[in-house]
């Protein structure tokens, strides 16, 4: 057994008091939205470069084992903090399975009539479709966030095979290897996270996928593309407009993700300098932008 110290805390004092509880011993320290799962619940979205918003109401969840006496702790914390002694609750927590309990949270993902995306304890539910087999990891896209969905859903309406593609931002190379199983002849993947490299790489193998080659960004060939897709964020792509413009051959296509629906007319500006930009698409507050270099 195991037991959570749960405690609210404002936006001025919650990464403080999160801090004193690990030097007090907790094993793991967690902050939510106070009002998460309600219509009072606070979205954030951060990114390089911008200033690290917080929720104005948190809630700190810190994990200890079960035979520590919690109340001194949180009298400690508060003392060297100089804080009125906050009110606070204890869960009980009990030993499971946090494998089978952590994948049991992934099931097969649709992403079009032909496309799935299948966890490798699955079974795939129409084994006459394109199938990815990939687990979560360390590195971003599952197929289960917006952005990665939109550019998904792009490569299978567009992907018409021959095509060559980078994926610059690969994170675990689903969006490079969805498009060598769409027909794209070459592929390539780029990301600036060594961990990601290798969960690319490794998913390509288990994917059984040919022409696949991922790179840290210093590593990567300086070629021209069919296809250039980066799912990344607003910022990083503003940087590397021109970077990514270069790398696409005239008359190719830029895909671009990760982009906030009301960043989209900015973001669509600043690529027009290149290309003949398309209207956003959107899925739950997220943009994707695609184009044709002139």
């Amino acid at each position: 057994m195991w037991q959570v110290l749960k405690i609210p805390a404002d936006h001025a004092h919650a990464d403080r008091l999160s801090d004193a509880l690990m030097a007090l011993g907790a094993l793991s320290v967690s902050i939510e939205d106070a009002h998460a799962g309600t219509d009072d619940e606070q979205p954030i979205f951060g990114e390089p470069g911008m200033a690290q918003e917080t929720w104005h109401d948190s809630l700190i969840s810190a994990l200890f084992p079960e035979a520590i006496d919690l109340a001194p702790i949180v009298r400690q914390a508060a003392h060297d903090l100089d804080l009125t002694l906050p009110p606070f609750r204890i869960e009980a927590l009990p030993e499971q399975d946090w494998v089978r309990l952590t994948q049991a949270q992934f099931d097969p993902i649709q992403i079009s009539q032909r496309l799935w995306i299948v966890p490798s304890w699955h079974v795939a539910p129409d084994p006459s479709a394109i199938i990815l087999v990939l687990d979560p990891g360390l590195a971003f896209g599952t197929g289960s966030h917006p952005t990665t969905r939109l550019c998904l859903q792009w490569l299978d309406a567009n992907i018409r095979g021959g095509e060559s593609v980078l994926d610059y931002g690969c994170g675990s190379g689903i969006l490079a290897i969805a498009a060598k199983k769409l027909g794209a002849s070459e592929v390539a993947g780029v990301d600036i996270d060594p961990q990601a490299v290798q969960a690319a790489r490794g998913n390509a193998a288990r994917n059984d996928v040919q022409q696949t080659h991922f790179y840290l960004p210093d590593a990567a060939p300086e070629a021209q593309y069919t296809v250039v897709i980066a799912n990344i964020l607003s910022n990083p792509l503003k940087v590397l407009a021109p970077m990514l413009a270069a790398r696409v051959r005239p008359g190719g296509q830029i895909v671009l993700s990760g982009i906030l629906a009301a960043q989209a007319e900015e973001m669509r500006a600043l690529y027009g300098e290149w290309f003949a930009m398309l209207p956003a698409i959107l899925d739950a507050g997220w943009a994707c932008l695609t184009g044709v270099k002139r």
